[in-house]
């Protein structure tokens, strides 16, 4: 009896053990199957989000091709009327296209003429400021802008102290101006005279302008009897205190704009001539 029961105990562990296992199977199955259920179930929800954003989607491209195809008609429409009346749209056709050509190679002109005086004025600044020392360097300034030159004498240099007689400091000065002038043939020059606001008080000089004119004048004549510039390049002019670089408040102010600059542009006559080639508008 004793060994019966322990052999009954034993079928029993064993049992008890095959059970527990084939449970323990059973409930791992049953994970796997929730977690691929839930999978499943965020899947599914992603799919529906997706297919959401695909039917607005599709109903904006519907609007896009709707919208597309009236405006298709409307340029059908307008192409028809273009073809009913196609010979005249032809003669007209060709009439702008001969005078865009024509306003092309006038425009191409222009920029090559302004491209050949842009060299010209880089070249010429060049051999100015390449001509002069570092002393004479204080009282000269050379800008190119817009195509002209502008060469800005100081008036301490260039005349004696309250005049408008040239001193003899601003004549090597002068004579390598009057050369880079006499270089560029083609070239006009401008003389303008510039003053600060105080007034002047002078016998025989009324004013600014008066002073500011004579001024340049002193310069034209010099550069013409003394180094041999041809008048018929240089014009005189004064603009007295109205043209300021700086302000007149200070000490530094005023000697900025008591100046002459000397203003070297393209003759005229070379624009006239461009303007007088340019095409007709019709």
């Amino acid at each position: 009896m004793s060994v019966a029961l322990v052999s009954a105990s034993c079928v029993s562990t064993k049992k008890y053990t095959a059970l527990q296992t084939s449970q323990s199977q059973l409930q791992s199955n049953f994970n796997l199957l929730q977690d691929s259920h839930r999978d499943l179930e965020r899947k599914y929800q992603t799919s529906q989000n997706e297919l959401s954003a695909s039917i607005v989607r599709v109903k904006s491209l519907e609007e896009q091709i709707a919208s597309e195809k009236s405006n298709i008609a409307s340029l059908q429409e307008a192409l028809n009327k273009c073809l009913t009346t196609s010979s005249q749209g032809n003669v007209n056709i060709s009439k702008l296209v001969d005078e865009i050509n024509s306003s092309n190679k006038y425009i191409q002109q222009l920029v090559n003429t302004k491209n050949k005086n842009d060299s010209l004025n880089l070249v010429l600044t060049n051999n100015l400021t390449r001509s002069l020392s570092r002393e004479e360097m204080k009282d000269v300034e050379v800008q190119v802008l817009k195509g002209v030159v502008y060469i800005s004498l100081s008036d301490n240099m260039l005349y004696r102290s309250g005049s408008y007689s040239i001193s003899d400091q601003a004549g090597e000065i002068l004579g390598k101006v009057a050369k880079i002038i006499r270089d560029y043939e083609g070239y006009e020059v401008l003389i303008e005279g510039n003053t600060d606001n105080v007034p002047i008080s002078m016998p025989n000089i009324r004013n600014n302008w008066d002073l500011s004119t004579l001024r340049a004048s002193s310069v034209v004549q010099s550069l013409q009897n003394t180094y041999g510039v041809d008048p018929k390049r240089l014009t005189a002019g004064g603009r007295g205190e109205y043209n300021p670089v700086a302000g007149n408040d200070t000490e530094a102010g005023k000697a900025k704009n008591r100046r002459t600059q000397i203003i070297i542009t393209p003759k005229l006559d070379q624009f006239m001539e461009l303007i007088g080639k340019a095409p007709e508008s019709k």
